[in-house]
């Protein structure tokens, strides 16, 4: 009996893990504003409705909104701007642009569907064409599909787990290895947003190489001791400038 138990979890298990494989596989298409091959588990209109309503939430977390409408207002049309005079213009997304009014935490990020946030914090260490970089970067979190990207992979890892815990007993193992390639995949979509960003600056008019300089305040704003939130899912500073000067050099002049 313990033996045909054992064959009957391994059968088990290996159907669970072949069932991920072929959904994931399944669920492979172009993205057409990247044109990189990604797993998607959702439409836009699923990625905008979870934006839309993580949103307060996530201005909650940082305070609420910032209290003055002219700064906001600044936030607004520089965001506006970036996507009227790029492919973000095409997309599907509704693109918002919220400055929160965390004074203490240096960060931004973007939801998926086009909810983009920046903190107070970092606000107000930027000049406009550093804010253009800041949001470019961002909106290209949205068109790059990064949130659902990591939804889908995060659908799979979990599948594959459940299979090897069921099959094997290796579900920790499993689940370590997906864990790790998801960290690596978020560092690839922030160079990835980095490109963007410098794209978007360029079209729209503004100087990338202002993009090298937020850099060099996320990095200051490091400090000796201090790990501020970006660096928590941002690769370093100092790792990005390069990527962003082969940005810039790509760029320039074919705009």
């Amino acid at each position: 009996m313990r033996r045909g138990s054992w064959k009957i979890r391994i059968f088990i298990g290996l159907a669970i893990v072949a069932f991920a494989f072929i959904q994931k596989c399944s669920n492979k298409e172009e993205n057409p504003y990247t044109g990189r091959t990604q797993t998607i588990n959702m439409s836009p209109e699923q990625e905008i409705a979870i934006g839309l309503q993580s949103a307060p939430e996530m201005a909650q977390q940082h305070g609420g909104l910032y209290p003055d409408e002219k700064m906001q207002a600044l936030v607004d049309a520089v965001g506006q701007k970036l996507v009227n005079n790029s492919i973000a213009k095409e997309t599907p997304y509704q693109y918002d642009f919220h400055l929160l009014a965390d004074d203490q935490t240096i960060n931004a990020f973007a939801l998926p569907g086009g909810q983009c946030f920046i903190t107070y914090a970092l606000f107000s260490q930027l000049t406009e064409a550093q804010l253009a970089g800041v949001l470019g970067h961002e909106i290209g979190h949205v068109i790059g599909r990064h949130s659902a990207e990591r939804i889908a992979e995060s659908s799979f890892w979990q599948t594959l787990t459940m299979g090897a815990s069921v099959g094997a007993d290796m579900g920790d193992l499993v689940g370590n290895i997906g864990q790790n390639t998801l960290l690596t995949n978020g560092r690839d979509d922030e160079l990835e947003s980095d490109e963007l960003g410098v794209l978007f600056m360029i079209e729209a008019g503004y100087d990338p190489y202002e993009m090298i300089k937020v850099m060099e305040i996320l990095k200051a704003a490091a400090g000796p001791n201090r790990v501020p939130e970006f660096q928590s899912t941002h690769p370093d500073p100092e790792n990005r400038i390069e990527k962003i000067k082969e940005a810039i050099e790509k760029y320039n002049g074919k705009v």
